[in-house]
């Protein structure tokens, strides 16, 4: 391991390492820190403060709809479709890790090739088109998807802000909007599907 690391890990050591501690004989499916069991998750008021993520990032936002699902007496449960908002966030990190978008300036704005061959373009097949509309819808700027053999084509254009979609780009105009969280919610409620 690097040395410039090694003074994170001690720090990182000292700091969780009293609050983690078991003995040997404890069993980390029934205490995570004293006072707190899987049972009750019942805590102290002497206990460390929890940190607000759960873990890793689509682990937190299932984590969160899920008490969310819980706490409403109105969710019909046979309607819920956890496995569907997971897919939908599978797709979300493939589209931001795997993704290879060709972008062209063009009047206006910018314009992208998806080639729907290439394996890691898979997520933005399914993304862009849904997307798409997001943006005209919350930007006014003119958003449309067409495909021309095996490419898909998102064309994005405002000549007022030319300028700041071509800053955006591809992640960016992906990223646009707030309606990412109710989308989410809606998915695993079952009202709409990916």
């Amino acid at each position: 391991m690097p040395l410039k690391f090694a003074p994170l890990i001690v720090i990182a050591q000292l700091v969780v390492a009293p609050v983690f501690a078991q003995s040997d004989s404890e069993s980390h499916a029934t205490t995570h820190v004293p006072g707190m069991t899987h049972d009750g998750m019942q805590t102290s008021e002497t206990d460390v403060v929890l940190p607000t993520e759960p873990g890793q990032g689509a682990f937190a936002a299932i984590s969160e709809i899920v008490t969310m699902l819980g706490a409403d007496p109105a969710t019909d449960w046979a309607t819920v479709d956890i496995t569907g908002l997971r897919n939908h966030l599978v797709d979300m990190d493939g589209l931001v890790s795997e993704s290879i978008i060709t972008s062209r300036e063009i009047p206006g704005g910018l314009e992208f090739s998806i080639d729907l061959g290439k394996s890691g373009n898979q997520a933005a097949s399914r993304m862009v088109p849904a997307h798409a509309p997001f943006v005209h819808a919350e930007t006014g700027w003119s958003s449309l998807v067409s495909q021309d053999g095996d490419t898909l084509i998102w064309v994005v254009t405002s000549n007022p802000d030319a300028l700041q979609i071509r800053a955006l780009g591809f992640f960016g105009l992906m990223a646009t909007g707030d309606h990412h969280r109710a989308h989410h919610l809606a998915m695993a409620r079952g009202d709409i599907a990916h």
